[in-house]
């Protein structure tokens, strides 16, 4: 398989290494999986525009769908990002395990949003007629819905990146769910 190197600020377009900057001054560092989208000229601004678009889905709903989604489609970078990121915003580790396994029992709303969320990615965006109604029954809105849909194409897009890249993990591991349920 081919190797992807994560590229650094001085190998990239003027471009990118503003958005580089902009990063580094947000977060401190440029995370691995941004630095591969800017092997494009144009796919890493383009990513960090979807990524902050205003969305009707607060912090905490979209690191449920961000877990969920990464989850199914297996993105070890997406997991252990998203799990820091949940934690940031107040989940716990068991709440983090079982949003990642499907559901949050812990809130009636996330948890129809973890449960449609994943109905979604497991047939390709074809909602499930009962998860559809417990979610709108949840008080989730139109708007809502698709929102879900966007913020679901964008953890997609950075799942797939690092699946087909596999560039290195520059946050915490995420456990294994398998080795966790498995205790």
């Amino acid at each position: 398989m081919t190797s992807f190197t994560v590229p650094t600020r001085q190998s990239v377009s003027e471009a990118n290494q503003a958005l580089f900057d902009a990063l580094e001054g947000k977060l401190g560092f440029v995370p691995n999986l941004y630095a591969t989208f800017a092997l494009s000229n144009n796919a890493l601004g383009t990513y960090l525009a979807l990524q902050s678009a205003r969305s009707s889905l607060g912090p905490k709903a979209r690191e449920v769908v961000n877990l969920v989604v990464s989850q199914f489609n297996e993105c070890r970078y997406c997991l252990a990002a998203h799990t820091v990121l949940g934690k940031m915003n107040g989940f716990s580790d068991a709440q983090i395990i079982e949003i990642r396994k499907g559901t949050a029992t812990f809130d009636a709303r996330l948890d129809a949003l973890a449960r449609l969320a994943r109905s979604l990615v497991e047939s390709r965006g074809h909602a499930d007629a009962a998860r559809l109604d417990a979610f709108f029954a949840a008080g989730w809105t139109q708007e809502n819905l698709v929102d879900l849909i966007v913020l679901i194409g964008d953890k997609i897009i950075s799942n797939y990146l690092h699946a087909a890249t596999d560039v290195p993990v520059d946050f915490p591991a995420a456990p294994d769910l398998d080795e966790v349920l498995a205790a």
